[in-house]
């Protein structure tokens, strides 16, 4: 899987990167970069969600390494994943079969008593 796919505030707007995006949300942006990120936001519902949601955070400066944490956690999980085997190997039981092959010997067997009384 590529690692940009992985980083959680990387799917934003094309011209809002995660730097920016958390400069914004700490507060060192000038006023003309902030409106410049907010008007970028807006294009985009998605965009204009988050950006609310992270302003909505009361500790802005916990935010990087909140994100830091889930970008690892992402990659954690992901690695996890590509290390399960893709196809499992199906185990069959012979007593399962020798059972199956009882019950169809069975089933054959009250048909063909069946169908002869009937026709007897």
């Amino acid at each position: 899987m590529k690692e940009n796919l992985k980083d959680i505030l990387s799917h934003l707007h094309s011209e809002v990167d995660q730097e920016t995006l958390l400069r914004y949300l700490e507060g060192k942006l000038t006023t003309e970069e902030q409106h410049e990120l907010e008007k970028n936001t807006l294009d985009d519902d998605f965009d204009a969600d988050a950006l609310e949601g992270l302003n909505n955070i009361a500790n802005k400066a916990k935010i990087a390494a909140l994100v830091e944490q889930l970008n690892q956690d992402i990659k954690k999980k992901t690695e996890k994943k590509k290390k399960l085997p893709h196809r499992r190997e199906v185990k069959i039981e012979p007593w399962l079969l020798i059972t199956i092959l009882l019950v169809l010997v069975i089933a054959v067997i009250s048909y063909i008593i069946i169908h002869r009384m009937k026709n007897g």
